[in-house]
């Protein structure tokens, strides 16, 4: 098809996380012949995890790669119009949703599925993205990852709320698990600042910033850090390296149609529902949940967000 030709469609999926992927199954069981843009990262978050054993279902666990390619692949079998590339624009402002590939190609959806998700930050320091590719040893992630450390002693970097969180969780797993604060104190709320503060086997470190990450082969064997005050240099000895400095969600693009909160998620229009504030446009995965973030509910919220669309377009007669 030419970039000229408009294609018509009943439901896009844009993204293709837990969420995009749920989603298209239950949408092209529907007959509603989805399409989807797979995005910038095929597969989302959970293709730069290497052990997924919390998934229902997967009793000797399964890699986070080899879980998208089973997803992709049952999308496909109920025929799934699965794309390689992404929406670079979208006009929300009528009835028919128009979105624009990066190739200029113009589609007009009767429903539009947002399965966007979001993006870890990461402190971008080469060690650290050198050992996340690796997989041994560098995780955003202390729920789904933590349980790989049990007994062993991990660093967390974060000041925040899900930093506090995080490291909380981690201390009930390890021995030690030692937090590595920029500033002179949290950006918490002072109860989970107080909940760390008050676990023995969390030790906190102020105004300390990460030099690098060590490691021997593909595993994390410490991090190498810095006080901003007093330039004091040490290592500290770890299997386990956590970055919990918040999540940017991929919501860029949707800003002038979908109602966003301060940090970028979008705003469920109907609680308990995948419904946006634009009709016809539905919502599924981390896009949405700065909450849970996890591959099972991200999966909910994708198949919340097919049923939604299909009684959308069952109430206009389609």
């Amino acid at each position: 098809m030419s970039n000229t030709e408009i294609e018509k469609v009943k439901c896009l999926i844009i993204g293709s996380g837990p969420a995009g992927y749920t989603a298209a199954i239950y949408a092209a069981r529907a007959d509603m012949k989805p399409i989807m843009y797979q995005g910038m990262q095929p597969g989302g978050q959970l293709t730069t995890t290497n052990e997924v054993e919390n998934f229902p279902g997967y009793p000797e666990g399964i890699t986070g790669p080899a879980m998208m390619l089973e997803l992709e692949a049952q999308a496909k079998r109920f025929e799934t119009d699965i794309r390689f590339g992404f929406i670079t624009k979208v006009d929300f402002s009528g009835e028919i949703h128009k979105c624009w590939t990066e190739s200029g190609h113009e589609i007009h959806a009767e429903t539009v599925i947002i399965s966007t998700g979001a993006s870890a930050k990461y402190l971008g320091l080469p060690s650290e993205q050198k050992y996340l590719e690796l997989g041994g040893g560098v995780s955003a992630c202390a729920v789904c990852d933590g349980f790989f450390y049990r007994g062993h002693e991990t660093v967390i970097v974060g000041a925040g709320d899900s930093a506090c969180e995080e490291a909380h969780y981690l201390s009930k797993l390890c021995t030690k698990v030692t937090m590595l604060v920029r500033k002179e104190d949290f950006r918490a709320s002072k109860i989970m600042a107080d909940r760390v503060k008050n676990t023995p086997n969390i030790s906190i470190l102020y105004n300390t910033d990460t030099v690098e990450v060590l490691g021997e082969g593909d595993l994390v064997t410490g991090a190498k850090v810095k006080n901003s005050v007093t330039g004091v240099e040490q290592i500290i000895p770890c299997t386990g390296f956590f970055v919990a400095i918040g999540h940017k969600p991929n919501t860029d693009i949707f800003a002038d149609y979908i109602n966003l909160d301060e940090t970028g998620y979008i705003k469920y229009e109907q609680p308990g529902t995948s419904k946006t504030n634009v009709a016809g446009v539905f919502v599924a995965g981390d896009a949405a949940d700065k909450t849970y973030r996890q591959a099972i509910t991200a999966a909910g919220t994708g198949c919340m967000a097919a049923l939604d669309a299909e009684r959308y377009l069952a109430a206009k007669g389609h």
